[in-house]
């Protein structure tokens, strides 16, 4: 079975053409990603779960 994926662009990828961030596109179990300046190239694929849990720690520590 061959989908066409919705892929949806951060809110952080900034003005103009945005085209410097990821994309990331809801499957029924798994969450795709991919590169928004190479959207024909290699997508990495998580479980939804998976992908949570790392946001969530994205959140809890965005870092310096």
């Amino acid at each position: 079975m061959n989908t066409r994926d919705h892929w949806q662009k951060s809110s952080y990828s900034g003005a103009g053409d945005g085209n410097s961030c990821v994309e990331i596109a809801h499957r029924p179990t798994r969450i795709a990603i991919r590169d928004s300046k190479t959207p024909a190239r290699a997508t990495l694929t998580f479980p939804a779960e998976v992908f949570t849990a790392f946001v969530e720690a994205l959140k809890e520590n965005p870092g310096p």
